[in-house]
Parts: structure tokens; C-alpha cells; sequence
């Protein structure tokens, strides 16, 4: 007992004793003078925070990152020049999950690092995919309402889900990965990791490059069948948490290799008039063969947090946090995203969210935030609260201004589907799959049309019609079976 620290409340007072309320006789009510008492239940009640509206469900760990080729001309980020190595932090998710949610559900993963460069944090908060549903940030939440649960029922909807999709075609790439043997990876490890936007990179000279950046993982994919998952959450409901925390305690870390694709700044245009379609379409990849993958380097995993809700539940995973060397572009979906990441964190973690350990970067921060809720860690000239000043406040430092978009349009609310084509892309990865993967992708497909109303079943039909004949009558065929192994399934869920 005597090398063991000595128990005390928050304020650094010593405790005689934490096993009893203090009472009037062995018997007699609580004292509200039992400060030690109050402190202990005051704490218990505060002790979680709002779970994040999307992403709730999530694991993570330390690592690092090492560069290992040169990608110098493309980007002056220090965290991006030959043989730099950066601690990190990854955190995996579902999307639409509660905190509560098993891990192994059919569903996006989501795939967010972040890099403690010498500059400052630089946040890459993406998915195992891609792409995603939407385009623009105009119907996220609209979308993110499909996932949640129904206002009456209070039970996820199918009908919300396929009413949207049929509704809005653009979702069919994703819909289709979802729906593949992709969309439940048996854990964090045997899945790939994606910026998923377009983002920019520029160099010393000022050039700027859209990229996208990509995470290839080294333990091979893994995939779990519908019927396998619900064996697999029978037995736990806590399989990522359980694989990603015991592999690295193991000594057993997960790698991932880096690559971006690339491309000029100006090109961006003649790819529009080439392709029909945008390059800052977050529903659509970039052609591997016009812009092959560039290798960057290599992501290691290699460390556990020591308490999950300050390291990980605490993380806030910003895309708007970038350094010198790498900027944004004009996908809609980052624009918005840009706004409601951090939005999201000042509301549910506080105001100074960033000064929390797991937050803080790791080079010194000098700004004039002040004030608001618990305001920890800032200490600032009590003269130099305002800029300019003449008071030895941080300055501005002109040399890491980022050059002006050359690529730039009209502002204002422009039509952007009307002409857009959504259905060549999910073609394409339709006929890669086999026949094994075709028909597991009917059959998931069915199982998640189960109740959902026939004439949203035809509509999306009617764009697996156009994607390829053959998606539309295998999805039909496994309908027509699931409904007759499942009779109480299909009961209509019009009402929702």
C-alpha cells in the first residue's frame, strides 16, 4: 500500500475512506455535505458524451507512417518527402451503427487517419470505398436520415433506403460495392482505405495536382457472407475490436500501402469533355489506366490506445486540418464536409476539442481562440488577445500562402445530374464479379429488398436494367426466391 498513490476528489484532497456515504448514525439518511459522495455521482452522470451522428461504432490504433518513394515534385508537405516517417492515428467505423451496433453488419466502413506532421495535423477522413452515395452535400442528410431509424417505428427502414437510392441513381456505384462481398470485410485489417474526394497537392513552384489517395492493404481481403455474419455476431458483437486490439497486442501489426492518383491541375477540364462527367464526382473513380497508382509509402499499426473513450470515442478526425503542400478541390461533398467535421466536434466534444491530448498536434500551436468551455492547455500573452498587436503575438507567415485555383467556374446552384452518366462505372465492377460473386450480390441484394414496397423494388430495377440486363434478372430471380423461403418477410412496409 505504501508505493500506491493516495486517492483524492478532482481538486487534490486526500480521501480517508471511498467506501461509504457519510450518514447521521449507521442507519441515518445521506448528509448533502458528503461533497466526496456528490463529486463521485456528478462525475458518473457526465461520464459519456453524445455519440457521433454517423460513424458511432468505430475501433482504432497508433502507427506510423514511412515514405518510401519520392513524390517531392507533386507536393512540398514535409510529411510527404522521401523517407519521412509520422506518428498517426487510425480510427475504422460503421456508418449507420450505434455505439451499441455489432461490428460485423453490412455497411461502409469508415477509414480516417490522422497524421502528427511537424506542420500541424493533417486529417485524410475517408472510406473502404471509393466513392459514396451522393454527390453533394445537399443530400446528405437527407441520405444519413435513410440510415438512421424511422420516426414511428423506430426500426431501421428498408423501404427509407431503397426509396432514396431508386430515387437518386447516382448512389448505383456504391449501392452495387455495398451490396458486393465488399461491403462486410471480416475486420479493419482486409480492407482497403480511401481519401475517397478529390483532393490537391502543390509544390514549391506553386503547381498545384488533383489527387486521390488510396491505402492498399497488405493482409489480403477477407470477406464475410450474409449468413456467415449473423454466426459471427451471434457468437460476438465485438469481432473488429476483438481482431484489430489483439492482433497488435500480439505483436501482429496490420500494414497498409500508400498510393495517390494524379492529375493536372488543368486537365481536370478536357477529363470533363472526355469522361461527361466530373473529376471532382464523388460517386465516380478516376481510369487506373489514365492515371495509374503512384506509390507513397507505407502505413504500420503498431501501438493500442490506453483508454478507448479518451483516444478514440475523444477523436476528432477533421478535413479541413491540412498543412503546407496539400489543399482541397471543388468535389461539393468535401466542401460540405469541410464545414460539418469540425461543426460536429465543437458540439459534441467542446469548443477546444483540438487541445485534447489525442487531438493536440505534436508542433506548437500559437492562434488567438480564446475563452468558451475549457479553454485547457492555451497559455498566451495576456497583452497580445487581439491581431495585429504590438505585443509579441504570432504572426502570419506569408511563405506557406497555398496558390490560387487556376480551375474555377461560375458560382451558383448548377444542375449537375441531368446529363451525367451512372451507370458505367457499376457495369464496369458488375462484370468483374464471377458467377459466385453475382449471385451473392442478388442475393443480398433481395434480402435487403425484403418489405420494401414493389414500385421502389421495379425502379431500381429499372437501373440495374440499364447497368446490365442480366444484374436486373439475377436481382429478380433471388427476389422471387427469398419471398418464397421468407413469406413473413415480405410484408409491406408502405405505411413507414
Amino acid at each position: 500500500m505504501a508505493d500506491r498513490p493516495r486517492l483524492t476528489t478532482s481538486a487534490g484532497a486526500p480521501l480517508a475512506s471511498n467506501q461509504n456515504s457519510k450518514t447521521v448514525g449507521a442507519n441515518g439518511p445521506v448528509l448533502l455535505e458528503d461533497y466526496q459522495l456528490i463529486e463521485k455521482l456528478a462525475h458518473q452522470n457526465r461520464e459519456r458524451i453524445p455519440e457521433r451522428v454517423v460513424h458511432a461504432k468505430g475501433w482504432g490504433a497508433y502507427g506510423t507512417l514511412t515514405v518510401t518513394e519520392d513524390v517531392s515534385k507533386y507536393t512540398r508537405a514535409k510529411a510527404l518527402q522521401p523517407g519521412t516517417k509520422t506518428e498517426m492515428l487510425a480510427r475504422f467505423s460503421t456508418v449507420a451503427g450505434e455505439q451499441g451496433a455489432a461490428d460485423a453488419e453490412r455497411d461502409v466502413r469508415g477509414f480516417s487517419l490522422k497524421f502528427y506532421t511537424e506542420e500541424g495535423n493533417w486529417d485524410l477522413v475517408g472510406n473502404n470505398t471509393p466513392v459514396f452515395f451522393v454527390a453533394d452535400p445537399y443530400k446528405f442528410p437527407d441520405f444519413i436520415h435513410t440510415q438512421k431509424r424511422h420516426p414511428r417505428t423506430n426500426m431501421r427502414s428498408a423501404t427509407a433506403m431503397w426509396d432514396f437510392w431508386s430515387l437518386c441513381p447516382e448512389s448505383l456505384h456504391q449501392v452495387t460495392i455495398l451490396m458486393s462481398d465488399r461491403g462486410l470485410p471480416v475486420s479493419p485489417m482486409h480492407m482497403n482505405g480511401y481519401g475517397s474526394h478529390t483532393f490537391s497537392l502543390w509544390n514549391d513552384a506553386g503547381e498545384r495536382y488533383w489527387v486521390k489517395f488510396h491505402f492498399k492493404t497488405r493482409q489480403g481481403h477477407k470477406h464475410l457472407t450474409n449468413e456467415e455474419a449473423v454466426e459471427v455476431v451471434g457468437n460476438s458483437r465485438e469481432t473488429y475490436q476483438e481482431q484489430l486490439f489483439g492482433s497488435i497486442e500480439d505483436g501482429q501489426f496490420p500494414k497498409w500501402d500508400m498510393y495517390i492518383q494524379v492529375m493536372p491541375e488543368m486537365e481536370a477540364e478536357e477529363f470533363e469533355k472526355k469522361t461527361g462527367w466530373s473529376a471532382f464526382d464523388l460517386t465516380k473513380v478516376w481510369p487506373h489506366g489514365d492515371y495509374p497508382l503512384i506509390k507513397v509509402g507505407e502505413l504500420e499499426l503498431n501501438r493500442n490506445p490506453d483508454n478507448y473513450f479518451a483516444e478514440i470515442e475523444q477523436s476528432a478526425f477533421n478535413p479541413s486540418n491540412v498543412v503546407p503542400g496539400i489543399g482541397f478541390s471543388p468535389d461539393k461533398m468535401l466542401q460540405g464536409r469541410l464545414f460539418s467535421y469540425p461543426d460536429a466536434h465543437r458540439y459534441r466534444i467542446g469548443t477546444h476539442y483540438e487541445s485534447l491530448e489525442v487531438n493536440k498536434p505534436r508542433c506548437p500551436v500559437a492562434h488567438y481562440h480564446r475563452d468558451g468551455t475549457m479553454p485547457f492547455g492555451l497559455k498566451t500573452n495576456p497583452d497580445a488577445y487581439y491581431e495585429p498587436n504590438s505585443f509579441g503575438g504570432p504572426v502570419e507567415d506569408p511563405s506557406v500562402e497555398e496558390p490560387p485555383h487556376r480551375y474555377a467556374g461560375q458560382v451558383g446552384r448548377h444542375e449537375y445530374r441531368a446529363n451525367a452518366d451512372h451507370y458505367s462505372q457499376p457495369r464496369a465492377l458488375f462484370t468483374m464479379f464471377d458467377a459466385g460473386q453475382r449471385d451473392r450480390l442478388f442475393r443480398n441484394i433481395a434480402g435487403a429488398m425484403a418489405g420494401v414496397p414493389s414500385e421502389i423494388v421495379e425502379r431500381q430495377l429499372g437501373h440495374f436494367e440499364k447497368i446490365d440486363p442480366a444484374y436486373a434478372e439475377g436481382v429478380r430471380t433471388a427476389i422471387a426466391a427469398h419471398a418464397e423461403d421468407n413469406p413473413s418477410a415480405s410484408t409491406s412496409h408502405a405505411a413507414e
